[in-house]
């Protein structure tokens, strides 16, 4: 044992009157809790968070991986972790932020006006507080592994991990707001962190945890909030023009408003387009984006039988239920439907009439994918073409939203366009923000145009696909915004790693496992998005996904410690074959399939490969001379591989699995070579 890992060892056993498993198996529920936490609020209360989802992700890992490192390094406990905290919640209460919707060349649109500080400023505060925040968790996690032997810290620090998210999930399931979590937060920093001396620990720990859970108590009972699993939802009644409007955002943006059907038609020409558009009055309707209820009311005065409303936010459907003045979820012409539009689309056999999308505008991306957002695949060209295939003969498909750009108008248009086989209506409302409404025949004569559309400029990027489902990306590169944030996240990182861990060479014996790292990163991302894609993006399937490859990585760890595997260069070539079938496996091929079989083959494609990789991983760790700095390496290099999901943006999600294959042949190379390889 390394003389770090003797210093690791009396700190840990000594000083804590928790038993090193379950300690363990603690502090990896709370970091793993904590990350998911903090992603979560922030991105609630600032807005850029909302669509840079994974710039909070990024953080942690960093501080994960630098909590790793500093183990061995200092006998100290990391009381700063609740300190931080508090300064964290502190920020991010007093300078909320909203964001303008006219951003040029950014994956997003969002609120009418900008309030609180710039991003160049408080995006780095937020990155280096959580990063902060979860290097104190990770360092308790990390002096617990010298205790054990290698895979079996691991096993327990992953069965943490798993419970962590099953805690989250259960909170989400619940809608129980952030005051929980902070609860939480502060009895794990309690049962963690050692008190001695008290007045340290009531200074450093009591103290700036109390003060947590008091401030988002404060923000419980003034906000007034509704949190959802995706948002945090406020709403506000009031008259206008002597018309009851209940006007409701999310994440501080202006999303909705539930508003009687009858002022809305005379308010907003759009919503009764569709039903101009048509050859005959629908009698069955689809509508996706059901949201409040106010489209799902204009259906029903226009004369709909029976109308399916989609909506993925159950407490948005909720807020319709309980609020929308014509009451339209209590008609029993309604059937509700709580999931994800696409994976609804994939699901039903039931044909249509009308098929409407109505402002599916989620202004949050799924959790764990640098750019996907809840609607991403719901304006693809095959989604379209789903939604072809779910029309009567004689039906007519639309789609209406304030599309603030032209040429995002032409691209949906050509898309239809694609997807139908001939030109769609495109009737622009107002060119102040690009109020337009597009509607497709099932056939051209099942639609009347006001006047022929002109198609689609030189200028108009092609249709998004599902491999590329990047609707409001113009051109096929990265927005320069990402590229800069990118590289100053990893110069920060670089200066962070030299200052808490030392020279880079204590990690040098461990470039193949950060190089595992990175691979892995990509591996994940393209499993969230593929999942997303065949079973909806929405939060259970997300939660599932991400505890799925928990379970793998698990399962991986056990075949290691229980069976003798075969050597590492033979399971790189089982891992890269599992890359190899999962590009081979088309996602069109495994939409076709039933359920059911559907969810095999996609567990299989997806999970063959991560199995093997983490056998791979679980060999060469229980090998490693220092512990913590090979875990710390591995965990830096999956910050980094979360910096180059954003190449999905050029390559598409597929070709992510190429990258990681060069990746583990890399990591193959570097492979240190001795007889106790295998």
């Amino acid at each position: 044992m390394t003389l770090q890992a003797q210093q690791a060892v009396t700190v840990g056993t000594g000083d804590h009157w928790l038993a090193v498993r379950p300690r363990l198996i603690l502090a990896s529920a709370f970091m793993l809790f904590l990350e998911l936490a903090l992603i979560r609020w922030t991105g609630s209360n600032i807005v850029h968070l909302s669509y840079f989802t994974n710039f909070v992700l990024l953080g942690s890992f960093l501080g994960i991986g630098l909590g790793f490192l500093r183990v061995g390094r200092s006998k100290r406990q990391p009381y700063y972790s609740p300190v931080v905290l508090f300064g964290l919640v502190i920020v991010v209460l007093t300078f909320p932020v909203t964001v303008d919707r006219d951003t040029e060349g950014v994956l997003y649109w969002t609120s009418l006006a900008t309030t609180g500080p710039p991003a160049w400023l408080i995006l780095p505060v937020i990155f280096c507080a959580a990063a902060l925040v979860l290097m104190g968790p990770a360092e308790l996690v990390g002096r617990c592994f010298p205790e054990l032997p290698r895979l079996e810290a691991y096993r327990y620090d992953l069965i943490g991990s798993l419970t962590g998210i099953a805690a989250f999930t259960a909170l989400s399931f619940l809608s129980a707001p952030p005051l929980f979590w902070g609860l939480i937060a502060a009895v794990a920093y309690a049962l963690l962190l050692v008190p001695r001396p008290l007045v340290t620990y009531l200074g450093f720990v009591v103290v700036p945890s109390l003060a947590v859970v008091g401030l988002l108590l404060a923000e419980t009972l003034t906000a007034g909030a509704l949190w959802s699993p995706y948002y945090k939802v406020t709403f506000r009644q009031f008259e206008q023009l002597g018309v009851p409007v209940t006007d409701i955002s999310v994440n501080g943006i202006p999303h909705q408003q539930a508003v009687p059907a009858a002022a809305r038609l005379e308010w907003e020409r759009q919503y009764g387009l569709p039903y101009e558009r048509v050859t005959s009055p629908p009698k069955d309707v689809l509508i996706v984006g059901a949201g409040s209820g106010t489209d799902v009311a204009i259906a029903l005065s226009k004369g709909a039988g029976h109308v399916d409303a989609v909506e993925i936010d159950p407490k948005l459907r909720e807020l319709g239920g309980s609020t929308h003045p014509d009451h339209p979820y209590d008609d029993p012409r309604v059937t509700t439907h709580v999931t994800d539009g696409r994976a609804f689309l994939e699901r039903t056999s039931k044909r249509y009439d009308l098929i409407l999308f109505a402002l599916p505008d989620s202004l949050t991306l799924v959790s764990g994918a640098s750019s996907l957002r809840l609607e991403s695949y719901l304006f693809t060209e095959e989604a379209m073409r789903a939604a072809r295939d779910h029309l009567k003969p004689g039906g007519a498909f639309s789609m209406y939203n304030y599309y603030r750009e032209t040429w995002l108008v032409d691209r949906l248009a050509s898309t239809v366009q694609s997807a139908f086989g001939h030109k769609p209506c495109v009737d622009v409302v107002s060119t102040a923000g690009q109020q337009a409404v597009i509607t497709a025949g099932f056939t051209p004569d099942a639609q009347r145009c006001a006047a022929p559309w002109a198609g689609a400029g030189a200028a108009t990027p092609p249709p998004a696909l599902d491999d590329r489902p990047f609707l409001y990306l113009k051109e096929g590169d990265i927005p320069p915004i990402y590229l800069i944030t990118l590289g100053l996240i990893l110069a920060v990182s670089l200066l962070a790693v030299r200052v808490v861990a030392g020279p880079y060479r204590r990690m040098r014996p461990y470039a193949d496992l950060f190089l595992l790292g990175v691979a892995f990163m990509l591996l994940e991302t393209k499993s969230v998005t593929g999942f997303a894609l065949l079973f909806g993006t929405t939060w259970v399937v997300n939660a599932i996904v991400f505890a799925g490859v928990l379970v793998a990585v698990l399962a991986a760890v056990e075949v290691t410690r229980r069976f003798r595997t075969p050597p590492l260069p033979v399971m790189y070539g089982v891992l890269l074959g599992g890359l190899l079938l999962a590009w081979l496996v088309p996602n069109a091929w495994l939409l076709s399939l039933p359920l059911p079989l559907r969810a095999v083959a996609a567990v299989t494609v997806a999970f063959l490969p991560i199995f093997a990789a983490n056998v791979v991983f679980a060999k060469r760790f229980a090998e490693t001379a220092d512990a913590t700095t090979s875990f710390g390496a591995n965990l830096l290099g999956a910050m980094v591989g979360g910096c180059l999901e954003y190449l999905a943006l050029v390559i598409g999600y597929q070709a992510l699995l190429i990258v990681a294959a060069v990746l583990y042949l890399g990591a193959l190379a570097l492979l240190p070579r001795r007889p106790a390889l295998a």
